[in-house]
Protein backbone atom coordinates (compact mmCIF):
# COMPACT_ATOMS: atom_id res chain seq x y z
CA UNK A 1 0.00 0.00 0.00
CA UNK A 2 1.12 3.04 -0.74
CA UNK A 3 2.23 5.83 1.63
CA UNK A 4 1.21 9.66 2.17
CA UNK A 5 2.27 12.11 -0.73
CA UNK A 6 4.59 15.01 0.04
CA UNK A 7 1.76 17.11 0.14
CA UNK A 8 -0.47 15.14 2.11
CA UNK A 9 2.73 15.14 5.24
CA UNK A 10 3.05 18.97 4.62
CA UNK A 11 -1.00 19.55 5.63
CA UNK A 12 -0.60 17.29 8.14
CA UNK A 13 2.65 18.76 9.87
CA UNK A 14 0.78 21.95 9.57
CA UNK A 15 -2.00 20.91 11.53
CA UNK A 16 0.16 19.55 13.98
CA UNK A 17 2.10 23.15 14.20
CA UNK A 18 -0.88 24.93 14.45
CA UNK A 19 -1.33 28.14 12.67
CA UNK A 20 1.31 30.95 13.16
CA UNK A 21 -1.12 33.26 15.31
CA UNK A 22 -1.40 30.52 17.57
CA UNK A 23 2.16 29.53 18.14
CA UNK A 24 3.06 33.40 18.68
CA UNK A 25 0.64 33.91 21.55
CA UNK A 26 1.92 30.07 22.98
CA UNK A 27 5.20 31.40 22.94
CA UNK A 28 4.34 35.32 24.36
CA UNK A 29 2.79 33.38 27.14
CA UNK A 30 5.50 31.42 27.91
CA UNK A 31 7.70 34.54 27.57
CA UNK A 32 5.74 36.46 30.08
CA UNK A 33 5.35 33.52 32.65
CA UNK A 34 9.22 33.47 32.93
CA UNK A 35 9.52 37.06 32.90
CA UNK A 36 7.23 37.11 36.03
CA UNK A 37 8.66 34.30 37.62
CA UNK A 38 12.16 35.91 37.89
CA UNK A 39 10.28 39.39 39.12
CA UNK A 40 8.88 37.21 41.79
CA UNK A 41 12.22 35.78 42.39
CA UNK A 42 14.18 39.07 42.35
CA UNK A 43 11.85 40.67 44.43
CA UNK A 44 11.59 37.91 47.06
CA UNK A 45 15.62 38.04 47.15
CA UNK A 46 15.71 42.31 47.46
CA UNK A 47 12.94 41.90 49.95
CA UNK A 48 14.78 39.66 52.05
CA UNK A 49 18.08 41.27 51.81
CA UNK A 50 16.24 44.71 52.76
CA UNK A 51 14.61 42.91 55.69
CA UNK A 52 17.65 41.10 57.08
CA UNK A 53 21.00 41.92 55.43
CA UNK A 54 20.36 45.76 54.47
CA UNK A 55 21.18 48.64 57.40
CA UNK A 56 18.07 50.43 56.62
CA UNK A 57 15.59 48.40 58.88
CA UNK A 58 17.44 47.78 62.22
CA UNK A 59 16.69 48.48 66.02
CA UNK A 60 18.46 51.98 66.63
CA UNK A 61 16.36 53.04 70.03
CA UNK A 62 14.14 51.35 72.60
CA UNK A 63 11.34 53.26 74.14
CA UNK A 64 9.78 52.94 77.18
CA UNK A 65 6.57 54.20 78.75
CA UNK A 66 4.34 53.88 81.52
CA UNK A 67 6.94 53.67 84.54
CA UNK A 68 5.89 54.50 87.90
CA UNK A 69 8.40 52.79 90.57
CA UNK A 70 10.75 51.48 87.81
CA UNK A 71 12.72 53.91 85.65
CA UNK A 72 13.23 53.46 82.10
CA UNK A 73 16.91 52.62 82.24
CA UNK A 74 15.85 49.48 84.40
CA UNK A 75 13.28 48.52 81.98
CA UNK A 76 15.77 48.67 79.28
CA UNK A 77 18.51 46.90 80.95
CA UNK A 78 16.11 43.73 81.87
CA UNK A 79 14.36 43.60 78.41
CA UNK A 80 18.23 43.15 76.67
CA UNK A 81 16.72 44.42 73.53
CA UNK A 82 19.13 43.26 70.65
CA UNK A 83 20.26 46.94 69.37
CA UNK A 84 21.37 47.08 65.75
CA UNK A 85 19.70 43.40 64.95
CA UNK A 86 16.99 43.59 62.04
CA UNK A 87 14.00 44.94 63.22
CA UNK A 88 11.89 42.00 61.77
CA UNK A 89 14.18 39.20 63.89
CA UNK A 90 13.37 40.60 67.27
CA UNK A 91 11.20 38.14 69.35
CA UNK A 92 8.87 40.52 71.08
CA UNK A 93 7.42 37.30 72.97
CA UNK A 94 10.89 36.39 74.38
CA UNK A 95 11.15 40.17 75.68
CA UNK A 96 7.76 40.03 77.69
CA UNK A 97 8.78 37.01 79.23
CA UNK A 98 12.17 38.12 80.01
CA UNK A 99 10.88 41.51 81.39
CA UNK A 100 7.82 39.79 83.31
CA UNK A 101 10.52 37.26 85.26
CA UNK A 102 13.21 39.85 85.77
CA UNK A 103 11.29 42.87 87.36
CA UNK A 104 8.32 40.81 88.88
CA UNK A 105 6.89 44.47 89.90
CA UNK A 106 5.52 44.56 85.68
CA UNK A 107 2.14 43.50 85.57
CA UNK A 108 1.91 43.12 81.63
CA UNK A 109 3.93 44.87 79.20
CA UNK A 110 3.34 45.26 75.33
CA UNK A 111 6.31 45.10 72.94
CA UNK A 112 6.08 47.01 69.74
CA UNK A 113 7.87 47.30 66.68
CA UNK A 114 8.08 51.27 65.83
CA UNK A 115 9.16 50.96 62.32
CA UNK A 116 11.86 51.88 60.46
CA UNK A 117 14.00 51.48 63.82
CA UNK A 118 12.51 51.83 67.19
CA UNK A 119 10.85 49.15 69.39
CA UNK A 120 8.88 50.33 72.52
CA UNK A 121 8.18 49.14 75.82
CA UNK A 122 4.75 49.65 76.98
CA UNK A 123 4.51 48.61 80.97
CA UNK A 124 1.61 48.60 83.33
CA UNK A 125 3.39 48.11 87.09
CA UNK A 126 1.69 46.42 89.88
CA UNK A 127 -0.27 48.41 92.39
CA UNK A 128 0.33 47.50 96.05
CA UNK A 129 -3.14 46.82 98.13
CA UNK A 130 -1.14 45.86 101.21
CA UNK A 131 2.43 45.34 102.57
CA UNK A 132 3.66 42.62 104.59
CA UNK A 133 6.49 43.44 106.85
CA UNK A 134 9.60 40.87 106.71
CA UNK A 135 11.95 42.07 109.30
CA UNK A 136 12.65 45.88 108.48
CA UNK A 137 11.66 46.05 105.21
CA UNK A 138 7.93 45.52 103.28
CA UNK A 139 6.76 43.12 101.02
CA UNK A 140 3.96 44.33 98.49
CA UNK A 141 1.01 42.59 97.59
CA UNK A 142 -1.18 43.38 95.15
CA UNK A 143 -4.38 42.76 93.88
CA UNK A 144 -3.86 39.69 92.72
CA UNK A 145 -2.45 38.23 96.18
CA UNK A 146 0.74 37.92 94.06
CA UNK A 147 4.06 39.30 96.15
CA UNK A 148 5.66 41.24 93.78
CA UNK A 149 8.82 43.35 95.03
CA UNK A 150 10.05 44.15 98.87
CA UNK A 151 10.78 48.02 99.63
CA UNK A 152 12.74 49.69 102.91
CA UNK A 153 10.10 51.83 103.25
CA UNK A 154 6.27 51.70 103.35
CA UNK A 155 4.32 53.40 100.54
CA UNK A 156 2.14 56.05 101.95
CA UNK A 157 -1.79 54.60 102.12
CA UNK A 158 -1.18 51.09 102.04
CA UNK A 159 -2.20 49.47 104.92
CA UNK A 160 -0.18 47.06 106.58
CA UNK A 161 -1.34 42.62 106.60
CA UNK A 162 -0.83 41.06 109.99
CA UNK A 163 -0.95 37.24 109.47
CA UNK A 164 -2.08 35.90 113.20
CA UNK A 165 -3.21 33.18 111.94
CA UNK A 166 -1.04 30.54 114.21
CA UNK A 167 -0.13 28.99 117.20
CA UNK A 168 -3.38 26.99 118.32
CA UNK A 169 -7.34 27.59 118.14
CA UNK A 170 -9.05 28.61 115.55
CA UNK A 171 -6.52 30.53 113.27
CA UNK A 172 -3.98 27.19 113.39
CA UNK A 173 -6.89 25.55 112.45
CA UNK A 174 -7.27 28.03 109.27
CA UNK A 175 -3.69 28.46 108.65
CA UNK A 176 -3.70 24.50 108.13
CA UNK A 177 -6.82 23.99 106.05
CA UNK A 178 -6.37 26.93 103.77
CA UNK A 179 -2.59 27.60 103.95
CA UNK A 180 -1.10 31.11 104.28
CA UNK A 181 -1.55 32.29 100.45
CA UNK A 182 -5.12 31.55 100.74
CA UNK A 183 -5.65 33.78 103.73
CA UNK A 184 -3.40 36.29 102.17
CA UNK A 185 -5.56 36.09 99.30
CA UNK A 186 -8.71 36.53 101.31
CA UNK A 187 -7.44 39.64 103.00
CA UNK A 188 -6.60 41.32 99.43
CA UNK A 189 -10.48 41.01 98.63
CA UNK A 190 -11.14 42.61 101.87
CA UNK A 191 -8.92 45.64 101.38
CA UNK A 192 -10.56 45.80 97.45
CA UNK A 193 -14.14 45.85 98.61
CA UNK A 194 -13.47 48.61 101.65
CA UNK A 195 -15.19 51.87 100.65
CA UNK A 196 -13.13 54.53 99.54
CA UNK A 197 -13.42 56.19 102.68
CA UNK A 198 -12.76 53.86 104.86
CA UNK A 199 -9.82 52.44 102.76
CA UNK A 200 -8.02 55.77 103.18
CA UNK A 201 -7.16 55.93 106.60
CA UNK A 202 -7.08 51.61 107.18
CA UNK A 203 -3.85 51.07 108.82
CA UNK A 204 -3.90 47.24 109.33
CA UNK A 205 -5.94 44.00 108.21
CA UNK A 206 -5.69 41.86 110.54
CA UNK A 207 -6.07 37.79 109.71
CA UNK A 208 -6.49 35.71 112.97
CA UNK A 209 -8.45 32.87 110.94
CA UNK A 210 -10.50 32.67 107.63
CA UNK A 211 -13.53 34.40 108.84
CA UNK A 212 -11.89 36.28 111.47
CA UNK A 213 -10.52 39.67 109.66
CA UNK A 214 -10.53 42.74 111.08
CA UNK A 215 -9.15 46.70 110.25
CA UNK A 216 -7.16 48.86 112.27
CA UNK A 217 -8.06 52.18 111.28
CA UNK A 218 -6.22 55.12 111.58
CA UNK A 219 -8.26 57.34 114.06
CA UNK A 220 -8.43 54.23 116.46
CA UNK A 221 -11.47 52.78 115.21
CA UNK A 222 -11.79 49.09 114.25
CA UNK A 223 -13.97 46.91 112.16
CA UNK A 224 -14.84 43.21 112.39
CA UNK A 225 -15.21 42.36 109.13
CA UNK A 226 -15.41 38.69 109.13
CA UNK A 227 -14.68 36.14 105.73
CA UNK A 228 -14.17 37.54 102.57
CA UNK A 229 -17.55 36.87 101.22
CA UNK A 230 -19.72 39.42 100.74
CA UNK A 231 -17.80 42.11 100.51
CA UNK A 232 -20.10 44.40 98.72
CA UNK A 233 -22.54 43.99 101.03
CA UNK A 234 -20.35 44.38 104.07
CA UNK A 235 -19.38 47.70 102.22
CA UNK A 236 -22.60 49.41 102.27
CA UNK A 237 -23.57 48.26 105.97
CA UNK A 238 -20.33 49.91 106.83
CA UNK A 239 -20.47 53.11 105.41
CA UNK A 240 -24.43 53.16 106.86
CA UNK A 241 -23.18 52.40 110.27
CA UNK A 242 -21.10 54.66 110.38
CA UNK A 243 -23.16 57.57 109.19
CA UNK A 244 -25.20 56.69 112.22
CA UNK A 245 -23.22 56.09 114.31
CA UNK A 246 -20.14 58.44 113.51
CA UNK A 247 -19.02 58.61 117.36
CA UNK A 248 -18.74 54.76 117.64
CA UNK A 249 -15.24 53.18 118.21
CA UNK A 250 -16.27 49.38 116.72
CA UNK A 251 -17.81 48.32 114.17
CA UNK A 252 -19.22 44.76 113.22
CA UNK A 253 -20.39 43.76 109.86
CA UNK A 254 -19.40 40.26 109.64
CA UNK A 255 -22.94 39.71 109.15
CA UNK A 256 -23.92 42.39 106.99
CA UNK A 257 -27.90 42.30 107.42
CA UNK A 258 -27.12 42.87 111.20
CA UNK A 259 -24.23 44.77 111.67
CA UNK A 260 -23.36 46.46 114.93
CA UNK A 261 -21.20 49.44 116.71
CA UNK A 262 -20.29 50.02 120.04
CA UNK A 263 -18.16 52.55 122.28
CA UNK A 264 -18.29 56.46 121.90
Amino acid sequence: MAGPTTAERGERQQESSGPPLARGLRNRRFRTIVILVVLAVLLGAGGTWVLYGSQWLRVRHVSVSGTLVLTPEEVRRAAAVPVGAPMVSVDTKAIESRLRRKLPRIDTVDVVRSWPHGIGLKVIERTPVLLVRKGGKFTEVDDEGVRFATVPQAPKGVPALELSASGKGPGAASLRRFGSDRLVRAAVRVAGDLPARVAQTTRTVQVRSYDAISLDLGDGRTVAWGSDEEGRAKARALTALMKAAPGARYFDVSVPTAPASSGS
